[in-house]
């Protein structure tokens, strides 16, 4: 795994899958049969009008109709057409990193250098990104582990600006009843996601996460994705005023983790489930720097 003044990465120069390359068949086949009764956990939200977004380099998320029913079905008559098959379509405006949704590689550099010592300013076109884009995440079906820190401080939440310490985490996955693996996904739970919908700007604010020294003790344990139940898996704002997103620059650009964020982890938690089949596919948007993604965990 990359580290900070290191070029390239474990996995080769040519490496864009980072820490996917810890997704072995062993893994699949593992987390498949770890499937006991076949429930399933949706672990995203809905992407709606008014869901959250950081400006400025995030947008609103919006739906319009580009042609209904009534107007297709006019102009198929007009056609010749006698079977009235009206049609409803819509155009979204986005980015892709509404919802709950996965960072490619290629989202954050440091300085000019993104993830395996590519160069910013040769593969960030107006187009989208030459490499490290978000069409190179292989399906991750692999096991993951949820680290339920909502009530670590007695309340329903962690509050925002609460870092979440390599301490928290390794009691968190004491409590699972098994160790972090290569090739597994980890999933922290602050309780924060209540906000998403319902106070948009709380949501916004800031919230809790780990920070560095957490990422780096998730990382070296050989993690593919590292997910949370906010807006930037990280905590904001950061203990550090002059610092921003420097877990995402660790995480993306130096250990080749991908993170997962947005996420719903409140009914998982309420079932007791600690470690299980993990599924996560993001859609092939060719240069994108991330993708809305349906994760689900399967009991």
């Amino acid at each position: 795994m990359a580290h900070a003044g290191h070029d390239h990465s474990r996995w080769g120069a040519a490496d864009q899958l980072g820490a996917a390359n810890f997704l072995t068949a062993a893994k699949r086949v593992a987390a498949l049969q770890s499937v006991r009764r076949g429930e399933m956990f949706d672990l995203s939200h809905e992407i709606a009008m008014g869901a959250p977004y950081l400006a400025p380099n995030q947008t609103p998320y919006l739906l319009s109709m580009s042609t209904n029913c009534r107007d297709s079905l006019r102009r198929r008559r007009d056609l010749g057409y006698v079977n009235d098959a009206g049609a409803n379509l819509e155009r979204i405006e986005m980015t892709t990193h509404v919802g709950t949704h996965i960072d490619a590689l290629g989202h954050i550099s440091m300085g000019e250098r993104l993830y395996n010592g590519r160069n910013g300013a040769e593969i960030v076109t107006d187009r989208g990104l030459e490499s490290l884009g978000v069409e190179h995440i292989p399906p991750i079906i692999t096991r993951a582990l949820l680290l339920d820190l909502a009530t670590a401080d007695g309340g329903a939440h962690l509050g925002p600006g609460r870092v979440i310490t390599p301490d928290d985490l390794a009691r968190a996955v004491d409590a699972t009843g098994t160790a972090i693996e290569p090739g597994d996904v980890v999933l922290i739970r602050t309780g924060w996601s209540r906000y998403f919908a319902t106070d948009v700007k709380r949501y916004l604010d800031g919230e809790p996460g780990i920070d560095v020294a957490g990422a780096h003790w998730l990382t070296r344990q050989g993690v593919v994705a590292i997910g949370c139940d906010n807006m930037a898996v990280e905590v904001m704002p950061n203990p550090d005023p002059k610092r921003i997103l420097p877990v995402h620059q660790h995480a993306l650009v130096e250990a080749g983790v991908y993170l997962v964020e947005n996420l719903v982890l409140e009914a998982l938690a309420a079932a007791g489930a600690r470690h299980f089949c993990f599924l996560l596919l993001a859609t092939k948007f060719r240069g994108a720097t991330g993708s809305p993604v349906r994760p689900v965990a399967v009991l």
